[in-house]
């Protein structure tokens, strides 16, 4: 399984580019996953419903099944957050993971940059970025840098430049978004 992460700051359009990116890379024969680090306030179930009701009464781990899919929730409650690599492994082998936030994390990365966020890029100070996709042109990049709107581009470098999840170095990373 081979893995590579979109990273920028909120608002620089992650989300938007993943939902391009994903369709462009299956119709080229690619299995895809994604991987998403949430805000820490994010619960994907909802007060009230049965599932959020077994939780609330102390269940460990909660299993929601439905016509398209399935969903399991796993409790915390006082053990650490799972690490990246703890958190891949759980996932069924694909051809490529697809990593939202954990930008970090040591791990190869395409930047997403928007110029109207009014914020400095995470390029040259992270060496995992690979490439940056931008709505701006940089001088003197040693990286590649393609348009936002680059998805048959954004697709070939994660087809170049996504790496074999075993070969990472994962203690080198500090996990978050």
């Amino acid at each position: 399984m081979r893995v590579i992460g979109l990273a920028g700051w909120s608002g620089a359009g992650k989300t938007t580019l993943l939902e391009r990116l994903i369709p462009a890379l299956i119709a080229r024969g690619l299995v895809v996953s994604t991987l998403k680090h949430a805000h820490h306030a994010f619960d994907i179930d909802r007060p009230g419903t049965d599932t959020w009701r077994h939780r609330e009464a102390g269940a460990n781990e909660v299993l929601a099944t439905f016509s398209d899919g399935w969903a399991l929730m796993h409790e915390l409650h006082d053990e650490n957050e799972p690490s990246l690599a703890e958190l891949l492994a759980k996932m069924d082998p694909v051809d490529v993971v697809l990593i939202e936030g954990f930008k970090r994390e040591n791990h190869p990365k395409i930047e997403i940059f928007r110029g109207a966020n009014g914020k400095l890029p995470l390029y040259p100070g992270d060496p995992t970025i690979v490439a940056i996709a931008a709505d701006v042109d940089f001088d003197g990049l040693a990286i590649p840098r393609l348009h936002l709107d680059d998805i048959a581009g954004i697709a070939d470098i994660v087809q170049a430049y996504a790496a074999p999840a075993d070969s990472i170095d994962w203690d080198r990373g500090d996990q978050g978004t």
